[in-house]
Formats: C-alpha cells, sequence, structure tokens
C-alpha cells in the first residue's frame, strides 16, 4: 500500500487554487463540446489495462490541445462540468501513463503529477489541482467525488464513456452510486461500524455542506454518515439511520491503477 501525499501540500494547493478565477458558465448556453476523442483511449483501457495507456498518450495530448482551444464559460453549466471534469480525468490517465513508463508503483513518485501545469484554458495555466479545487468543486456538486479519478487503486473507477452535459445528472448520480457500492462504503454490522474511503475524510465538507464547496473543513461523522446513506442500498441506508454507527475510514491505496466499470 503506497504512502499518500503530504497533508500540507495537499492542504496548500486547495488554497492555492482559489486564486483562479470562478466558473462563469452561461445558463443560456446550447453549444456542445466534442469529447470523442477520449473514447479509443477509454476503449482500450477497459480492454487491456494501465498498459494500455502507454500507446494512448499522443491520443491523451491530442485531446488535451483540442480542449485548450474551446472557452468554458460560454458553455451551460452542465456542459461546462462535464467539459471540466473530462479535462482533469484526461490529464490522471496521463499521469498514470507516466508512472508506468517509469515503472514507478503510484502516481505520487512522478515528480509534479498533480502540481505541474496540465492544461491552458482561456489564459489560465492550470494543473490538475487548480482544475479540481479551482474549476471542478466551484460547481458546488460532491458526486464529483465519485467520478474524478487520480490513477490509483483506491480512487472512483472510470466511466467507458465521457461525461456530456445532456446526460451528466444520471452520470454523475450513476458515479457516485458505483463507487460507493464497489467498496467505498462499508457496513459492518457486528460492530456497528460504517467504513467509508477517504476520500469522505478528505471532502467529507462538499457532501454535507455542498453550498460552500470547495471546503476545506472536515465533516462532522454524524453528518456525513447520514449524507452518505442516500446513496447506499435502502437496507445499509435503513441500518444507518435506526442505528446510528460509528464512522471510521479505509486506508488509501496508492498503488498505480486505472480501471473502468460499467454497473
Amino acid at each position: 500500500m503506497s504512502s499518500g501525499p503530504n497533508p500540507a501540500v495537499a492542504g496548500w494547493s486547495m488554497v492555492r487554487a482559489r486564486r483562479l478565477s470562478s466558473p462563469q458558465p452561461d445558463t443560456a448556453a446550447s453549444r456542445t463540446v466534442d469529447h470523442s476523442g477520449l473514447v479509443p483511449v477509454l476503449e482500450e483501457l477497459e480492454a487491456s489495462g494501465v498498459a494500455s495507456l502507454s500507446n494512448n498518450i499522443p491520443a491523451l495530448d491530442t485531446y488535451r490541445d483540442t480542449m485548450e482551444s474551446e472557452e468554458p464559460n460560454t458553455l451551460d453549466p452542465a456542459e461546462a462540468l462535464a467539459f471540466w471534469m473530462n479535462l482533469y480525468n484526461a490529464g490522471a490517465l496521463r499521469t498514470a501513463a507516466a508512472a508506468f513508463d517509469q515503472d514507478s508503483a503510484s502516481v505520487l513518485r512522478v515528480p509534479g503529477a498533480f502540481s505541474d501545469p496540465w492544461a491552458v484554458i482561456a489564459g489560465e495555466i492550470l494543473s490538475l489541482d487548480d482544475i479540481e479545487h479551482g474549476k471542478i468543486r466551484r460547481f458546488r456538486d460532491p458526486r464529483i467525488h465519485g467520478a474524478l479519478v487520480c490513477g490509483s487503486a483506491s480512487c472512483p473507477t472510470l466511466r467507458g464513456e465521457p461525461y456530456v452535459g445532456a446526460r451528466l445528472d444520471v452520470q454523475l448520480d450513476d458515479q457516485l452510486r458505483i463507487f460507493i457500492t464497489h467498496g467505498a462504503a462499508q457496513v459492518s454490522r457486528s460492530d456497528n461500524t460504517l467504513w467509508l474511503s477517504s476520500v469522505f475524510k478528505w471532502y467529507g465538507g462538499d457532501f454535507t455542506r455542498p453550498y460552500t464547496m470547495p471546503n476545506l473543513t472536515p465533516a462532522l461523522p454524524e453528518r456525513l454518515r447520514n449524507t452518505i446513506a442516500f446513496w447506499m442500498s435502502r437496507d445499509d441506508a435503513d441500518y444507518i439511520w435506526v442505528s446510528q454507527p460509528k464512522v471510521k475510514f479505509m486506508p488509501y491505496d496508492w498503488a498505480l491503477g486505472c480501471s473502468i466499470s460499467r454497473s
């Protein structure tokens, strides 16, 4: 199990991202963005795993270059959020490819994996941290934490398709439920404990206080527990609301890993 990032460095990256301009999507816009450049990459990843990313570095770079000609503030809110999420995930896959090529056990061993520039959008030079904390989280939808990947074993799985504005609400709801049902939230009735992914430890405030995203303050365990229950099975949710289990967080495995799950 790979050790995680330095908490102080991670916290500073969140604070630093606040210098960026907030997304200002156009609620009256009807234009869409073509993300089909990601489709072959996702198909090969599903078929052949992380090793396929090495051959797709040119495709990921070309996709990024194409997105750099876009102005996300001319898109409606859903289309703009889909734009930023796809751009982020493409960068995370590019980082995973670099880790694989360097024979690194974790993306955290790639220098500047999340802090070095990845794209220039509307004149802003952006790292992956910038895109996540300075753009995506400012849309105030906590479900994004089940949809963004980091190239590690414990991160959410990818969809087999890019995100698109017209179906984003369904896609985000589906992704968070997949993340939770695939192990990110586990009820242990023998000792009345709800085990949660560390994602909910780091970003729990986004779930309990989405109107103030991005949050730096941790969520109260009892509020987080009752909020996460909404995305769990009815049986587990009923148990949580009645039994009020204590909350514990699982260790996060930063070992190199990327996969796609459709259900």
